[in-house]
């Protein structure tokens, strides 16, 4: 049997073994998923287990993402430019590549054409690279960022405007946000509205929302729970919307498709993160 896991701290009520084990089954691939809770500080040992436990791959979360690549001998382009691994595939001879599927998940979970289009994007932190590197990718023609802390992300959006110079980059102070009216797409990378974190909040108010083109699209990261406050607000103004387990499930498609040279099936994958996550809420009301 082969053997996948996730690595991250604190992940003790991940859903990923769920999808990933629905995948695996979809293939008819005798594979085990687990999760391996593990500090920044255990990251070296935890290298070593894998490799002498015959591990084939893992994936990465908080607070792993950028220090992983410290023993990763080869990282794809998409790990290059958002400056993160999340996909680990462990080699026959032990070495380890690196590859960022968080980017192929946000495209592949979208419903709208992005070409020329303006963005608007809630935080600066590691998600944000990878959704701005995806809509560089998709010749999208202005970005906004709206951050709590413009000193710290005056690097971040100095790298994007060298990387894509026919792109407009803005950053704001996220207090300022008060109206989005050409905006196409809003997308929330930060933890607000995430159960066990703020589930009773939202990173712009419902008066900001109504404020968004008729057409416009709000996706938000957020998987936990499903529809957050922002995708709640933005579905009763009549926007569309994307959920983060859309992007979650799609980044764990692209992970196996890495480990197996398959596709999996993203709708028995999503169930299972939905059945997942059921029982998690009846857990733990």
């Amino acid at each position: 049997m082969l053997k996948f896991a996730i690595l991250g701290y604190p992940i003790g009520h991940s859903v990923s073994p769920q999808i990933h084990k629905a995948g695996f089954a979809s293939l008819g691939i005798d594979a085990d998923y687990e999760i391996l809770e593990t500090a920044p500080e255990n990251l070296i040992e935890r290298i070593d287990f894998l490799k002498k436990e015959g591990y084939a791959g893992v994936n990465v979360t908080i607070p792993l993402k950028v220090k992983i690549a410290m023993f990763v001998e080869e990282v794809d382009k998409n790990a290059d430019l958002a400056g993160a691994i999340n996909t680990i595939k462990i080699n026959a001879d032990k070495s380890l590549s690196g590859f960022n599927t968080d980017i192929t998940g946000f495209k592949s979970a979208l419903t709208c054409p992005l070409q020329g289009k303006e963005v608007t994007i809630l935080g600066t932190g590691g998600a944000a690279r990878a959704v701005t590197v995806a809509c560089t990718e998709l010749g999208v023609k202005k970005v906004n960022f709206y951050t709590r802390n413009i000193p710290n992300a005056l690097e971040f959006v100095k790298f994007f405007r060298e990387l894509a110079p026919q792109i407009e980059f803005t950053l704001n102070q996220i207090e300022t946000l008060k109206e989005l009216p050409t905006t196409d797409l809003l997308v929330n990378t930060t933890p607000i509205g995430m159960k066990g974190h703020s589930a009773d909040s939202t990173p712009v108010n419902k008066k900001v929302l109504t404020t968004l083109p008729k057409h416009a699209v709000v996706y938000d990261i957020v998987y936990n729970p499903t529809e957050t406050i922002l995708l709640e607000d933005a579905h009763h103004l009549g926007l569309q919307t994307i959920s983060g387990l859309d992007m979650l499930v799609a980044q764990a498609v692209a992970a196996q498709k890495i480990w197996f040279g398959a596709t999996p099936d993203f709708e028995k994958m999503k169930l299972a993160g939905e059945r997942a996550l059921a029982s998690y809420h009846i857990d733990y009301m």
